[in-house]
């Protein structure tokens, strides 16, 4: 018996559906997909906010729904490894930054992953500078002057940071190791308490993150002596560099970025590049940035591997100086 027409108009519909979208190109088939970003790291930190503002204007614009996936432990290399062994579609990112990419492969001797090898580089996303401060109580007004006092005190003063090999941590070893003071390390289970303890008198300075001291140094609790990046900060400006104060080319800004999965197409990490770099332009990222002191970074893949290739070496060399341990 043969089909009714409007039956036979029906499939003949439904093959030329399948075959339009069989012949669809594959980016629509990858930009169909959620867009997963593994952020190795709590809700609520920098590289979690980052992750998120950067990460909603990306999916957006490559026309995917947003999963911010946090992943926390073993200083973000639980996440790091999920990452590298997701998927190489361009549809899992990995939001790395320092810890993570460089200076994790000199802490943990069996990392479940390559910063090298397991990934390709997509952005580079922002630095954010440290600020070294004090208890505005400690008797030292500039950052010569607590070199001084610390060299006349050796071991006998303490700083804190968020946590054994930690980029407060890291940061501030490297500043004894440029400096050649010797001040005692207290780790703390994150940056909160360290600061605290810091306005209590507990302990005698940090080197951290700009937007984890910015408040307190406005009211007055901390004294700014000296930040890590090669300019001074707009939100510091009479805050004088590191590097200014007579230690040229110190430079010890965390930094943030996107990286895939090692087998990623070139093609979709260009995709990804530019749609991350314009997303860097938006005066909404833009506001959030700044807001967390963070500066944009907009460059290519290449120069961002560039950074996490450098920036390995160097690290190691710091952790082993300051025979730095994981907690």
């Amino acid at each position: 018996m043969p089909d009714h027409p409007a039956l036979d108009s029906l499939r003949r519909q439904l093959l030329l559906a399948a075959i339009g979208t069989a012949a669809l190109p594959t980016a629509w088939a990858q930009q169909s997909k959620t867009l997963r970003v593994i952020v190795p790291f709590p809700p609520g930190g920098t590289t979690d906010i980052l992750a998120r503002a950067v990460g909603a204007k990306l999916a957006q614009s490559q026309g995917q729904a947003l999963l911010i996936d946090n992943k926390p432990g073993a200083g973000g290399s639980l996440g790091a490894t999920e990452a590298a062994k997701a998927e190489a579609d361009g549809n899992t990112l990995l939001m790395g930054h320092i810890g993570t990419l460089a200076v994790n492969p000199s802490l943990y001797p069996k990392l479940g992953y390559d910063p090298l090898k397991s990934f390709t580089p997509v952005a580079w996303v922002a630095r954010v500078p440290n600020v070294l401060v004090v208890n505005a109580n400690t008797p030292v007004k500039n950052f010569k002057e607590f070199l001084a006092y610390a060299r006349a005190r050796p071991g006998k003063l303490s700083y804190s940071s968020g946590g054994n090999g930690s980029a407060a941590h890291i940061s501030f070893e490297y500043l004894k190791l440029k400096t050649q003071i010797f001040m005692l390390h207290i780790p703390y289970r994150g940056t909160a308490p360290s600061i605290n303890d810091l306005i209590g008198g507990q302990v005698d300075a940090t080197f951290t993150g700009a937007p984890t001291v910015l408040t307190h140094i406005r009211s007055g609790k901390l004294r700014a002596l000296a930040v890590s990046s090669p300019q001074r900060l707009a939100a510091l400006p009479d805050v004088p560099t590191v590097a200014e104060s007579g230690y040229p080319g110190f430079e010890a800004d965390q930094w943030y970025g996107f990286v895939a999965p090692a087998a990623t197409p070139a093609a979709v990490v260009a995709r990804l590049n530019a749609a991350i770099n314009k997303a860097l332009q938006d005066p909404g990222v833009a506001q959030q940035l700044a807001a967390e002191g963070a500066i944009a970074t907009p460059t290519s893949p290449k120069a961002y591997g560039d950074l996490i290739a450098k920036e390995i070496p160097r690290w190691a060399e710091v952790i082993r100086a300051g025979n730095v341990r994981p907690d």
